[in-house]
């Protein structure tokens, strides 16, 4: 069987801490990298945390892009997952961009059906 769906984790490193901590920037941040990503967004919900990070979802009809951000180590950690023709690339790029990132390391994942641990 091929892959159902790609998940790609992305960890952004040497943001903007002030970037990272703001809510409505993170926010505008993850809807316009699903939008440049082609994806079609459903909703989303985003929560500042205090006195730390924002932590969010965007729901997208291809699956979702989700983040959660430490400003106090000037790190992001992103899952976008997709089961659809979504350009990943160009929305983490647009998001790296948004919050200032310095390095970017990621995790590339294909998804379904996993095999079982056997024991």
């Amino acid at each position: 069987m091929t892959a159902l769906g790609h998940h790609l984790l992305a960890e952004f490193t040497g943001c903007d801490a002030t970037a990272l901590a703001d809510l409505q920037l993170v926010t505008d941040a993850m809807l316009r990298a699903a939008e440049a990503s082609g994806a079609r967004v459903v909703t989303h919900s985003f929560h500042h945390f205090s006195p730390y990070g924002v932590s969010g979802a965007v729901i997208i009809a291809e699956s979702h892009l989700a983040i959660h951000t430490w400003p106090e180590h000037r790190f992001a950690a992103v899952d976008f997952f997709t089961c659809g023709q979504v350009d990943m690339e160009r929305g983490l790029a647009m998001l790296k961009q948004a919050l200032g990132a310095e390095g970017e390391t990621r995790l590339a994942l294909e998804r379904g059906p996993l095999k079982p641990i056997t024991v």
